[in-house]
């Protein structure tokens, strides 16, 4: 191993990992594969040809195979020296438990966890309970080989997670290194105010920046809040996780952005894991919505309205405009699933009158997002599902044209204009709004605007002759 990475090739790392004979038979392409996210026939390009220069990708690959820090050969961003793992006797406690991972050794450790025979990478298994069976697909598809079960779930937040995401750029890559580090720092202080700072802040940063960057962070400051999460008592623990809840729930919706349901539906049953540990029942409650609203992406017409049901469930207290929210969604399953047009208006109409009850300055901030603008961009979701596409577009004109919204979600909601504009008869309009939203889903790298544009797309089906239509394909087609 030593010798494959003094030649600063991972595909070489890759190939004597797989190969060495700690492990009672060579392990298959697929199944190391599987735990890289990438496919049999990716991974052998890797191994045979030129050395992978993404940074991004080689720290990923380097936490999934635990490699010892100071073996690598790659610099972080922004330091003039290699990185290598604190090892000194007299290292400050912060020091030793980042160094742990990297000097953990073979003969203390326990028997390893194995799969179709064959050990898991020690970052793989860094804990033997609460195991996840990731679903296929989404970068886990099936390569001919076992596929690995089980995932532990830490895997996810130092490692397979990193490589779903659009490659960050080397300061996106810097804050994701660098936040842990940073946290625990100020643990020592008011912990549970710097997580939520940071947790809003990339809130705030997400319409603007995207997924790409935003990502990272918030994975960071998830990594942190598990490690934090050990070592503190009962009371606090809840308190850390209903923040750590709150955050999973985020980068569940990011990775709904970039189109990768398999991530997002990991970090949503996280949310609700540490929501449940942190007895709060509203969070419960709203991941359920937010489970209901992925349903959607899914086209699943009767998990959009039971999830929808479930989260109305007096159980979960939610606030006002969290409950608002919830009705107009049961209103996007009655019209996915066929209710008259009257019986869905009537739900709107429910969902509108509990908004306009919450004051201005109400404190709770779960789902403060949903105003009367958002009321009415998904009041035209519902409009165009249930047969009405010219209401749902003089909507969607109407709250765009305000100005009120991110450039992130000003090009989703007009991609859904164009679907509704498509739907309408209107060819030439709906084509443009294709064009224009394509550029910015492209520029924002939000894969979810994207599947929304390719139905648009398959909408102007009759007109695919036309000049506008023509435009239209080739920016979606963009890269």
């Amino acid at each position: 191993m030593r010798d494959a990475l003094e030649e600063w090739h991972f595909g070489k790392v890759f190939h004597a990992y797989r190969t060495h004979p700690y492990h009672p038979r060579p392990i298959p392409q697929g199944a190391v594969a599987d735990w890289l996210g990438l496919t049999q026939a990716q991974l052998s390009r890797i191994e045979n040809g030129a050395a992978p220069q993404d940074l991004s990708k080689l720290m990923s690959w380097a936490h999934i195979l635990a490699v010892p820090a100071d073996l690598l050969w790659f610099k972080l961003p922004g330091s003039d020296h290699r990185y290598t793992a604190p090892v000194s006797n007299q290292s400050s406690e912060s020091e030793r438990r980042k160094a742990e991972p990297s000097c953990r050794t073979r003969a203390s450790a326990p028997p390893p966890i194995t799969t179709d025979g064959h050990p898991l990478p020690e970052a793989i298994h860094l804990d033997r309970s609460d195991d996840l069976s990731m679903p296929r697909g989404d970068g886990f598809a099936s390569t001919g080989h076992e596929a690995m079960s089980p995932l532990h779930r830490r895997t996810l937040l130092g490692g397979i997670a990193a490589t779903a995401l659009p490659v960050p750029g080397p300061e996106g890559i810097r804050r994701f290194v660098a936040v842990p580090e940073n946290s625990r720092h100020c643990f020592e202080g008011s912990a549970f105010d710097y997580f939520r700072i940071q947790l809003e802040s990339a809130k705030r940063d997400d319409g603007s920046l995207g997924p790409g960057r935003t990502l990272p962070v918030v994975l960071g400051l998830l990594r942190s809040i598990e490690q934090h999460a050990r070592d503190v008592g009962s009371s606090d623990r809840r308190e850390l996780l209903s923040v750590g809840a709150d955050g999973a729930e985020f980068a569940g919706w990011l990775y709904r952005d970039i189109h990768q349901p398999a991530r997002a539906g990991f970090w949503y049953d996280r949310a609700m894991e540490w929501a449940q540990e942190a007895d709060n029942a509203a969070m419960q409650g709203y991941v359920l919505l937010k489970k209901s609203q992925m349903a959607y992406d899914d086209r699943d017409a009767l998990r959009v309205l039971g999830l929808a049901r479930a989260a109305r469930h007096e159980r979960w207290r939610l606030p006002q405009r969290v409950r608002a929210e919830v009705t107009q969604q049961e209103a996007l399953g009655l019209a996915m699933t066929g209710e008259s047009p009257d019986a869905v208006k009537r739900k709107l109409d429910e969902s509108r009158s509990l908004l306009i009850t919450v004051s201005d300055d109400d404190p709770n901030p779960l789902g403060a997002y949903f105003t009367e603008d958002t009321l009415m961009l998904r009041n035209a979701v519902a409009y165009t599902e249930v047969g009405k596409p010219g209401m749902a577009v003089r909507l969607f004109g109407e709250t765009i044209a305000s100005g009120a919204l991110s450039p992130r979600d000003t090009g989703f909601f007009n991609a859904r204009r164009a679907v509704a504009m498509a739907l309408c008869g209107e060819p030439d309009e709906a084509a443009e709004l294709g064009r224009v939203s394509a550029e910015v889903a492209h520029t924002m790298k939000s894969e979810r605007t994207l599947c929304v544009l390719a139905d648009a797309l398959r909408t102007l089906g009759r007109w695919s002759g036309r000049p506008a239509v023509r435009d239209f394909r080739e920016a979606l087609r963009a890269s």
